[in-house]
């Protein structure tokens, strides 16, 4: 029981990676409230969680909702301990398509826009929305999800690999900022991982990243759900500013 009494935080936490990890801290003993824009799905988690859990659809990018958000957390539960800023979007294309010496397409504004507003922004405006409360209490865990494209990109990800380069970044800040309050700020890079999306490509696909990634599978939610679990307890207690790559071993290839 890792996480016995913690109240942690989880965004975008009813699908995927997120709901993965809402099931295993609750398993480890946590009280988990989670949010996401998706309200039956969330909804649909929560049944299976319990009556010790708690769901609000809530958009990350919405400042104030965010703090509204925060504020009822700790009205009901007197704390946070664990905030995982897991809510993230893709909307992948190429920077610039040539042919023939003329443009055919490029990214659109819209779809920079709307990914830095989630993966980027959103991370800033959770983690600014529960800090002082963790101040307040002598401590807490912060981890980040970014990506290993984060570290060596990625074709047609410019707008999310920027922001998940970006959250590296505001990491590495503040843990030199906020370790001094006992808050522990951490970031986990997955590789490939068989969320929702990725099940629906062709099996084809799927092989060739088979193929690439040295361990010889994909990655499961539940992989990262662990990583994000020993990052929050006490067991990584002296772990602060790190950035874990949990990929298979892919960004070393093949």
């Amino acid at each position: 029981m890792l996480l016995q009494g913690k109240v942690s935080l989880i965004t975008g936490g009813a699908a995927g990676i997120g709901k993965a990890t809402a099931l295993r801290f609750t398993e480890e003993g946590a009280s988990v409230v989670f949010c996401d824009v998706n309200q039956a799905a969330g909804e649909a988690l929560l049944k299976e969680l319990g009556p010790g859990a708690r769901f609000d659809k809530v958009d990350v990018v919405n400042r104030k909702e965010v703090q509204v958000w925060v504020d009822s957390v700790i009205e009901q539960y007197g704390r946070i301990d664990v905030l995982i800023n897991n809510a993230g979007i893709l909307r992948d294309a190429q920077f610039v398509k040539m042919k023939d010496g003329e443009l055919v397409k490029q990214m659109e504004e819209d779809a920079f826009d709307q990914v830095i507003s989630v993966n980027l922004k959103g991370v800033f405006n959770c983690t600014q929305a529960v800090t002082p409360a963790m101040i307040k209490q002598g401590g807490g865990v912060i981890v980040n999800a970014s990506s290993v494209v984060a570290l060596y990109g990625n074709f047609g990800q410019t707008n999310y690999v920027a922001t998940k380069a970006g959250v590296i970044g505001m990491t590495r800040v503040w843990a030199r900022e906020l370790g001094k309050y006992g808050i522990r700020v951490n970031a986990v890079a997955p590789g490939l991982i068989m969320t929702e999306m990725l099940q629906k490509m062709p099996e084809n696909i799927l092989a060739d990243m088979k193929s690439h990634t040295p361990i010889g599978r994909l990655g499961e939610p539940k992989d990262i759900a662990n990583a994000y679990l020993w990052l929050a307890s006490d067991e990584a207690s002296f772990v602060h500013g790190a950035v874990l790559s949990v990929d298979g071993g892919l960004v070393m290839g093949t």
